[in-house]
């Protein structure tokens, strides 16, 4: 598989879903960026990737190497299933996936830190209330997007 560049182009989005999984195709797009030397600003196993890692139960630097590999998404997918410590069946993948794109900063350090942001990326919008929302406009913007 080619790796994307992500120095012109973002990952896709977090809400892009692979076998139910919210989060994994971007993981696999940073992750083949970070291999290649094209991930630009994005980094491989942010704590947002560690929140896919730790649900499913898999080391993300045994992940790594099966990228590397060359693997496709659906070999990729594959591999999580087999691998992963947290077995999860479909329900509950949905239901993750569903509460990852409504999450939201509770704490007063991510609150500022997210608002913080937000005023950089997109200071008019203050319909951004989710941490997807806040990365869709940020990949948006960051590649020539107005907000």
């Amino acid at each position: 598989m080619s790796a994307p560049d992500l120095t012109k182009r973002p990952p896709r989005s977090p809400r892009v879903r692979l076998g139910g999984y919210a989060l994994l195709p971007r993981v696999i797009d940073k992750g083949r960026a970070a291999l290649a030397g094209t991930n630009g600003e994005y980094n491989y196993n942010c704590p947002l990737d560690q929140r896919f890692f730790e649900f499913v139960g898999v080391d993300a630097e045994a992940f790594k190497k099966q990228i590397a590999g060359g693997k496709g998404d659906k070999e990729l997918f594959d591999w999580i299933q087999a691998n992963a410590k947290n077995k999860r069946n479909f329900d509950e993948i949905q239901t993750w996936s569903i509460s990852q794109e409504r999450r939201s900063p509770t704490e007063p350090d991510s609150r500022k830190y997210f608002d913080e942001l937000r005023a950089n990326v997109a200071p008019k919008r203050t319909d951004i209330e989710t941490w997807f929302e806040l990365l869709d406009v940020d990949d948006y913007v960051s590649y020539g997007g107005k907000a």
